[in-house]
């Protein structure tokens, strides 16, 4: 389960933006902790959590339980347990770090994705759209190394009005300290760079 850290942070900032008025439909995809999924509920949204990892799951029943707002979580892989439903907000702060090896593994799946960092950010992209209402918006937190340009041409692709709305430069944690030379040798970390930065995703479907 991934522990909230600078990119659920950023994305909390974007929401504390986002106009949720009382009852909306929010949903939280790959919830983790639930930090999101709480955030929105304080803000009186009817909020749906979802996250494949039964650690994560039972995390963020038991946070919502803590923070005495409703959420309704369920264990699933992306959008599988809300299929035919509609939302007004979807939140995501997907696995976007770039790795070596294949299919991430254990721990590794909460933030591994591939190669290029893309494996759940292209399935967010071609997925999410069709679950908003019209009007409605996504955010989305992703690394620079994970391409947002990309994402924000796979979300105009699809009729949406995409942008980076937030960005920050945040220190090498563990995980890019470890593969720093590998990124640097793949071209997707400049020479000279040391900071990571941080970009949110907003995508509005046109009424």
């Amino acid at each position: 389960m991934y522990a909230p850290q600078e990119d659920t942070e950023l994305l909390v900032g974007a929401l504390s933006e986002e106009p949720v008025p009382p009852g909306a439909d929010v949903l939280d995809v790959g919830t983790g902790s639930g930090a999101l999924a709480v955030a929105a509920a304080r803000r009186g949204a009817r909020v749906t959590a979802v996250d494949v990892s039964r650690r994560a799951v039972c995390a963020a029943r038991l946070n919502a339980l803590r923070a005495g707002v409703p959420v309704r979580v369920r264990r699933g892989n992306l959008f599988a347990p809300v299929r035919g439903r509609s939302f007004d907000l979807i939140l995501a702060n997907p696995p976007y770090v770039p790795a070596p090896h294949g299919l991430p593994r254990g721990a590794a799946r909460a933030w591994d994705a591939g190669g290029d960092g893309r494996l759940v950010l292209d399935r967010i992209c071609r997925e999410a759209p069709a679950l908003l209402r019209p009007g409605g918006a996504l955010l989305l937190v992703q690394s620079a190394l994970s391409d947002p340009e990309l994402t924000l041409g796979h979300l105009r692709a699809a009729g949406m009005k995409a942008a980076v709305t937030r960005r920050r430069r945040i220190a090498f944690g563990p995980v890019l300290r470890d593969r720093e030379h590998w990124l640097r040798e793949r071209g997707l970390l400049p020479p000279t760079e040391n900071r990571e930065e941080l970009v949110v995703v907003r995508a509005e479907l046109p009424v």
